[in-house]
């Protein structure tokens, strides 16, 4: 049995996987995002490990006899957080989160400071990214950055609590832009632009391989043995591994909180001008391409709230009532957060283009659905335009549970998309995958395959017709309204 933990940003699930791959036992925890000002976004790590400990908790309850029988443990989690400890190893303030914008100037900042940050990691400087957090830490809170002993990124301060390790893996390092993503080692240059040193960072090591071993006070705490705990990865790369998209040309779209659409490469393809995300992969020299969309199905969440409909899904019952045959009259921008591809804009804001008295909740949930799958289509054209290959694309994420947003983006993006089993749990299943391949000492490709297929959505022609005119009113509207953000 192994055990996979993903921290993710509304809450933590943790699932128990056998030898043949079969997801035998999962649970959750919640968690809640607060933005203290503007562009803020932020978490208590205290939080986080309330959450794990509450799922697991659940599973001794239900499945004692499996977590007893759990051989190793692997991690996934959102990405670029900083948390940050003091000498003591005590928590210095709330972790900032991946989606805080508040740090746009600290990353003109550090590119000023390291002329070569874009040929170093492979990326442009954004705000969700880790190093500018420490710029921004260091001018507007002076007596924090100096207590500053670790930067963490959030599920290796888990993986401190449960271990007593400081170790991170490369997919999820590659997110903090303090990495040399080619060679797969902390850039001292990079570092040093932010005032830090490798002193601060935990120990490197590749998503299969063992960073330590669960304590004895948590083992007896969770009803474990005191199992091995795996490197993992970042959620993406863990997601990717969880749907077997580890080799060249295969692809994935996660309609999670944010969104993201994620290629596989067998070699280092940046294109930071384009606003891609090149970063390491979670198996040893393989890296990925990533288009980041900040408000996926978290535009479905808001508007849901918005219309006063009970759930998503009842919203989106009404949302498969228009006429899909013709255009709606309503275009979204989805940037409740801002945006990273291909803008690298935090200012950008959500904007409803086209109201008039007819429209109604349905109408506005097909525009953020509509709107979201736009934002997955610029992903898609930068990624292109980086030289990505794209053979075959598997949605995973809460949001692949609607077959009608499925098809709205398979139209937009034109080409089909495969659903398969235990899509919902990606990063989970891919952070178990990584715990069995690093025990049991097998090759990634015999492990990270891909899942059955449950069904492929095709484009729908009609749909196709309208949307590529629609795209090209959405691509202008966010040109001719981003001055007044």
């Amino acid at each position: 049995m192994f055990l996979g933990i993903d921290l993710g940003t509304s809450g933590v699930k943790v699932i128990i996987l056998d030898e043949q791959d079969r997801l035998l036992a999962q649970a959750s925890g919640s968690l809640s995002v607060s933005r203290p000002a503007p562009l803020f976004s932020e978490q208590n790590p205290a939080d986080w490990w309330l959450a794990t400990c509450t799922a697991i908790e659940e599973l001794k309850n239900t499945h004692s006899a499996l977590l007893q029988s759990v051989k190793a443990i692997g991690l996934s989690g959102q990405m670029h957080g900083a948390t940050l400890l003091d000498k003591d190893n005590k928590v210095i303030r709330p972790a900032i989160l991946w989606n805080d914008g508040r740090s746009a100037s600290q990353c003109l900042e550090l590119e000023k400071r390291e002329p070569n940050s874009r040929s170093i990691t492979g990326n442009i400087a954004m705000p969700g990214f880790t190093a500018p957090k420490l710029v921004w830490l260091k001018e507007y809170e002076p007596e924090n950055f100096a207590k500053v002993a670790k930067v963490l990124l959030p599920k290796d301060y888990l993986r401190f609590l449960m271990t007593g390790d400081f170790a991170s893996d490369m997919s999820d390092s590659a997110g903090t832009l303090w990495l040399d993503v080619e060679k797969r080692a902390w850039s001292e240059k990079m570092l040093t632009a932010t005032g830090l040193t490798e002193q601060h960072m935990p120990t490197l090591f590749e998503g299969t391989e063992i960073t330590g071993t669960l304590t004895a006070d948590v083992a007896a705490k969770w009803g474990m043995q005191q199992v091995p705990v795996i490197a993992g990865g970042g959620d993406n790369a863990a997601g990717a591994a969880g749907v077997g998209v580890i080799t060249p040309n295969k692809a994935f779209l996660s309609l999670g909180t944010s969104g993201v659409y994620f290629v596989a490469n067998e070699r280092y393809l940046p294109n930071p001008e384009g606003a891609v995300h090149t970063f390491c992969h979670c198996i040893a020299n393989t890296w990925h391409q990533m288009s980041v969309v900040l408000s996926a199905a978290s535009c479905l969440t808001w508007v849901t709230k918005l219309t006063n409909f009970e759930s998503e899904s009842a919203l989106l019952e009404q949302v498969s009532k228009c006429d899909f045959s013709k255009p709606s009259s309503v275009i979204f921008l989805p940037y409740l957060a801002g945006e990273r591809t291909p803008h690298n804009n935090p200012e950008a804001k959500g904007v409803f283009f086209g109201l008039d008295s007819d429209t109604d909740a349905a109408v506005l949930g097909r525009a953020v659905l509509e709107g979201v799958a736009f934002a997955f289509a610029d992903g898609q054209q930068v990624l292109l335009d980086a030289g990505a290959q794209i053979d075959d694309v598997t949605v995973i994420g809460g949001g692949a549970k609607s077959p009608l947003w499925g098809k709205i983006i398979a139209s937009v993006l034109n080409r089909p998309l495969i659903y398969r089993e235990s899509s919902e749990v990606g990063p989970a299943f891919g952070a178990a995958r990584l715990a069995r391949i690093g025990v049991e000492q097998i090759p990634a490709q015999q492990v990270c395959v891909n899942g059955k297929v449950t069904k492929t959505i095709e484009p729908d022609t009609v749909m196709q017709d309208f949307y590529t005119q629609q795209y090209k009113t959405y691509k202008a509207l966010y040109q001719s309204v981003k001055a007044y953000f």
